[in-house]
This record gives C-alpha cells, structure tokens and sequence, in this order.
C-alpha cells in the first residue's frame, strides 16, 4: 500500500484538512459536522491565542492521489510549564477504517513530538480542555451534542491497536426533566429561596444577558483551574467567546445566581440541542443553514448542560438546587423532557451524584488516550 503523508503548509492544504471529515463519514448517519465558521477561526493565528504559544502540525495522509485520513499534533508550551510537563497531543484524528492509515498519521506525530522533546502523547485533547476532547468509546447510537467529539466506533480499535491506553474517561448522563422537586429538595429550595443574601436572576433578552457573560467567564476560570488540561482565558479571549456564543444562547435557559453586592456567585448555561439541525445544514450556517439549526432547536425534546458553577464558599449550600428549580421550570415551559449533562470527569463524583440522585443516567463515555514515547 502507497501511502504519502503531506504536512498542511497552504490554505488549499487546510480547506482540504478541515473538510475531509464530511467525506470519509459521508453516509453515517449519526457524525455531525462541525460549524465550519468556528472550525476556519480554531485554526486562524488572529482568532486562535493557542496557536501563539503553541507548536503545532497538521497532516493529511493520501492513498492513490485520494486524501484518507488527517491529524493535528499540538504542543501547548504555556500548559506543560505550568504543569511541570513534556506532553504532546494529537487531535482531530479522523481516517478512514484501516490500520495502516492509522498508523502513518500517529507514528508521524510521535516521531514530531519525540524531535520536539516531548515524553509522552495524549489525545483526542486540544489546547485546552474548552475544545472537543476524548473519543467517544460508549453511546455511539446517539447524536453527540455541540462542543464533543464525534467519530466512528472504529477509531478506538486502531488507536489502541498503536499501544495506546486509558489516560481518563468523561461521563454524559441523561437526565429527566422532573415536572417537580422531590420534598427533600423542594424543602432546601424553599429554605435558598429565602435567603435573602443571595438572588437568582432570568432573562428574557440578549441584552439583558450580555453584562453577565464575562463574569461567567471569570468564575469559569476561577472554578475550573483543578481540572484537567484546563488552560484559564485571558480577558481577549473572554470577549472574543462572549461574541462568538452570545448569539447562539437562549437567554430564557441560562440563570445566574448574585449576592448582595451583585457579585455572580454561580450560574448554569444551557440550550436545546442542535445537532440534527447541524446535520441538515452541513455545518454551514449561511445562506440558509440557520433555519435548519433554529428547527431543530424548536422541535428538540432535549436540553443540553453546557457550563456551570458555584464560586468557593457558596457550594453546599443549595445553590445549584435553586437554579435547578428554575432552570427545571424554563424547560418544561419549553416541552423539553429530559437533559444531557455534557461532559463530566470520571472522578468527579460529587457532579455524578448529583446527576444520579436525579434519575440521571451515564449515555455516553468519552476517553483520553496516553502513549510514553521512548
């Protein structure tokens, strides 16, 4: 078999990186898309601050003068100094079903990551732990949601057919939508509810929402730095996700909770799932893949977890119980029956608990792969 690797060094070679997923998944009928938009911008120097203080390579592997498969190797210098870390990362592996393929595009990266000092290798993982991450080992009959991976199941046995193993998984539950609070928690909502040194807000309006996106980011950064591969956004790149997500969210599906200082203490983001409008539209919102992507959200019986927080010193205190209650009561207005939590660490059992003493069950498993390079 003739394989030849090409390194992307034109913008000719990067549409062809950047599409070729749509043509080796065409006909599965449950891989979606990204949107392109966002996935021209993840690989824009100008939009993309990672790409200043990282190295990166990306490849795409040719059979017979037919493009088979890419990958992207990613060393994030500002992450591993800060972590004491020589690791490298492969990302947006996507091949067609053949060991071969598979094994020219990850030797590559090793070899790459080797040269450049690195020890080991891990992935699917991007600059941070704010893109796509894992692959999808479990749940595959379902539509991924926005913001996770999507592959064929086979990637995971040509991965670890390369030596390969388990670096982590994340879990997603799905969750019922319950119509109301059991009485132990409608006590410990009644009992926040009257708390009168905090306050939960709603929105009706973008424009009502917009001051608080930022703050959100800030808590975001403030509350997630223990997890892994977490990298914290500068305030460039906090206004620059405000703009780009702004005018995706449903402002009635996001609550934010003040204390009297109208500090934001928590908040908890979510949105009806799009993924079949996705799909229709073939990633492109434009000239008319937005309608597609608006049905879907309309006709959708699902509510999607996107983000959430509570800041140190307010956890265990009911707060996520009060936003739960209205974000519970949003939902139902809107007909949707049941939720998906998103991605969520193994170990992180006291999210896990929470999702389960709601019904919640695990859907979905995502997994990091590790490699030692000798």
């Amino acid at each position: 078999m003739s394989l030849v690797l090409k390194i992307v060094d034109s913008k000719s070679l990067l549409r062809e990186f950047i599409f070729l997923p749509e043509k080796i998944y065409k006909g599965d009928s449950r891989w979606v898309p990204p949107m392109y938009m966002d996935e021209w911008n993840f690989h824009d120097p100008k939009q993309n601050k990672a790409l200043e203080y990282s190295d990166v390579i990306r490849l795409v592997v040719y059979q017979d003068n037919k493009a088979v498969g890419r990958i992207m190797g990613i060393i994030n210098h500002k992450y591993n100094q800060e972590h004491i870390e020589k690791t490298a990362r492969f990302f947006a592996l996507d091949c067609i079903h053949d060991q071969h393929v598979a094994h020219a595009l990850l030797s590559k990266i090793e070899q790459w990551s080797k040269e450049k000092g690195m020890s080991r290798l891990i992935g699917p993982y991007g600059f941070s732990d704010k893109d796509p991450q894992g692959l999808q080992v479990e749940g595959l009959e379902l539509l991924p949601v926005i913001a996770t991976p999507t592959n064929p199941a086979y990637l995971q046995k040509l991965l670890e057919n390369e030596g390969y193993t388990k670096e982590l998984d994340c879990v997603s539950y799905q969750i019922p939508v319950p119509e109301k609070l059991s009485p132990v928690y409608q006590r410990i909502f009644e009992r926040i509810r009257a708390n009168g040194s905090i306050r939960l807000l709603e929105f009706t309006s973008k424009r009502q929402l917009k001051p608080y996106i930022i703050p959100v980011f800030r808590l975001v950064n403030e509350t997630y730095s223990p997890l892994f591969g977490f990298v914290p956004m500068t305030e460039e790149e906090m206004k620059k996700f405000a703009g780009q997500y702004l005018p995706v969210l449903d402002p009635e599906l996001v609550k934010v909770v003040v204390n009297t200082s109208n500090e934001l203490i928590a908040f908890v983001v979510s949105m009806p799932d799009m993924s079949s409008g996705i799909q229709k539209a073939k990633g492109r919102l434009f000239p008319f893949g937005f309608i597609h992507v608006l049905r879907a959200m309309r006709k959708t019986k699902q509510l999607n977890l996107l983000l959430g927080a509570v800041k140190s010193g307010y956890r265990g205190k009911g707060i996520t119980i009060l936003m739960g209650k209205y974000l519970f009561d949003s939902a139902n207005e809107r007909g949707l029956t049941f939720m998906d939590s998103h991605l969520i660490l193994e170990n992180n059992y006291v999210m896990r608990a929470e999702c389960e003493r709601l019904g919640g069950v695990i859907r979905k498993r995502y997994r990091v792969y590790q490699k030692l390079l000798a």
